[in-house]
């Protein structure tokens, strides 16, 4: 196979090792603890399989994927699986355009996938309209893995009506995405400080206005700059408040974050463009010298960096700390809950194999294997964490991730990093975003909460009135005075009923 370049190792022994590691599995543990290098782990295709496999022929299974950037049926990470599981796997994706329309016609053909990796608000349509097959006793039966690894909160974003109807895919531990950045040499250059509150930032920015007659503040669309934001209590969607859920645009700290960032517009002190900006124009922006301050995500690091130092060699960038609010206290948004969901429609000819699939998947070092390859081949271990070995990694274990179908939630925060530290720069902010908002984290309670109908049928048109609503209110299209209308306007078109709903679930989940 011309694509698979994975060394031989990897790829033999499957039935040698199988009952030695079983043993050893069975035990409980791995040499693999937290704080210590971990041992060389054993090649991949070494990994246990279930008792009696080598008995019965093993069905070709068919998995649905989202749509992605490269053929998954030609990948080495599908040969990987393929040899360590003994499951040949067909992958088919949904398309780039139009994937729900596409998914909804599929299910109404009953197309004969035996179980599909999808996202959170596609399983929620195809778990109500009754194409999804519940999973408890099958789970119970062939998911010995998956009950151990995924945690229970995880568990419950796919329980309805006290049935399991997916195998939720939890997000590689709670992190932050993104922190203002900003020119420290111009800082530096104005003797200005790096500010701490909403108070110094926008004396700062009004400094570099006045003296270097740029942008001080550029970004993108979005009207929510969540560090500035924060320091007026609004930070996620959902809020509890008095044991009750309420929704962020019901706080009366929205209204005075909006008058600020107001403020900032009308003194030139953040992009004019703002409302049309993309994220790419806006970090153009930066990196060109046009603007001073920006709100980067860490994955865009290596971009921004390299961009700015081939136009400014001398220049220098820094991340500005979570900014405090009046009380003097930092909270930031932290990233949680579940990414995609695996399910199984209702008319899947393989429904016992497809659990024993994906549960073997989740096997210690299969589930090792599929998430950065072999070790010494594709990453190495340096101070106890994962690194990628280039390029290796890169050619053949890049699109590694899309294979998952479920996760090890206490390992593969730690196995996900390799990822991370492709790029010094990537790495640098990624782990310094992280660091700043140690212990200052806040979640949605609805990250873990299984599809509620009210809000997964209103979420996106009343996000998308928000969110032009808000962009008029910033940039002075519309007044203020007008908000209590808006928010009439989002209660009357779905907001109330995704208030009752949220809360009734929040309470019964108490």
């Amino acid at each position: 196979m011309e694509n698979f370049k994975v060394s031989k190792k990897l790829l033999s022994s499957v039935s040698i090792a199988a009952l030695a590691v079983t043993v050893a599995a069975c035990g409980g543990g791995g040499s693999d603890n937290k704080g210590a290098a971990p041992t060389s782990s054993p090649p991949a295709s070494q990994a246990p399989k279930t008792e009696g496999d080598d008995k019965t022929e093993k069905p070709q299974l068919r998995q649905l994927m989202p749509f992605d950037r490269f053929d998954p049926n030609k990948e080495p990470v599908a040969a990987y699986l393929k040899e360590a599981t003994g499951y040949d796997v067909k992958y088919e994706q949904l398309p780039a355009e139009n994937a729900d329309e596409k998914l909804n016609l599929l299910m109404a053909n009953q197309e004969s996938y035996d179980f599909m990796k999808i996202a959170k608000n596609q399983f929620a349509r195809l778990a109500a309209s009754g194409a999804l097959e519940p999973l408890d006793e099958l789970i119970e039966k062939y998911g010995t893995n998956m009950q151990k690894v995924i945690y229970e909160e995880t568990w419950n974003s796919v329980i309805i009506d006290g049935k399991k109807y997916g195998i939720p895919e939890g997000t590689a531990g709670t992190q932050v995405g993104t922190e203002l950045v900003v020119r420290q040499d111009w800082l530096d250059e104005l003797g200005l400080e790096m500010p701490t509150n909403t108070d110094e930032l926008y004396d700062v920015l009004k400094t570099i206005k006045e003296k270097k007659n740029i942008i001080p503040l550029t970004g993108g669309k979005d009207p929510m700059v969540g560090d500035i934001a924060s320091t007026f209590g609004i930070t996620t969607d959902w809020v509890e408040q008095d044991g009750k859920l309420v929704h962020a645009v019901e706080l009366p700290g929205m209204k005075e974050y909006l008058a600020f960032m107001n403020k900032l517009y009308q003194e030139g002190l953040m992009d004019p463009e703002w409302g049309i900006n993309t994220s790419a124009k806006a970090i153009e922006k930066f990196s060109s010298g046009k603007a001073a301050m920006y709100r980067l995500a860490w994955w865009d690091a290596g971009n921004i960096n390299n961009a700015l130092a081939k136009n400014f060699p001398d220049a220098k960038i820094s991340i500005v700390p979570f900014l405090k609010n009046k009380d003097g206290q930092v909270t930031v948004v932290g990233t949680a809950g579940v990414s995609y969901v695996i399910a199984i429609p209702k008319w899947s000819k393989h429904k016992e194999d497809a659990i024993k699939y994906i549960d073997m998947k989740l096997e210690e070092d299969i589930f090792k294997g599929l998430a950065i390859g072999e070790e010494g081949v594709h990453h190495e271990v340096k101070d106890g964490k994962y690194y990628p070995i280039h390029p290796k990694f890169a050619d053949e274990w890049s699109n590694a991730s899309a294979f998952l179908t479920g996760s090890d939630q206490e390992k593969y925060p730690d196995y996900w990093q390799a990822r991370v530290r492709k790029d010094e720069n990537v790495q640098t902010y990624f782990e310094t975003f992280q660091a700043n908002a140690e212990d200052k984290k806040v979640i949605d309670p609805l990250s873990y909460a299984p599809p509620i109908d009210a809000i997964s049928k209103n979420t996106q048109k009343l996000a998308k009135l928000r969110e032009d609503s808000f962009i008029k209110f910033i940039g002075g299209v519309d007044s203020l005075d007008n908000y209590d209308k808006f928010l009439e306007q989002w209660r009357a078109q779905g907001g109330d009923e995704m208030i009752k709903a949220a809360n009734e679930w929040y309470q019964s989940s108490k």
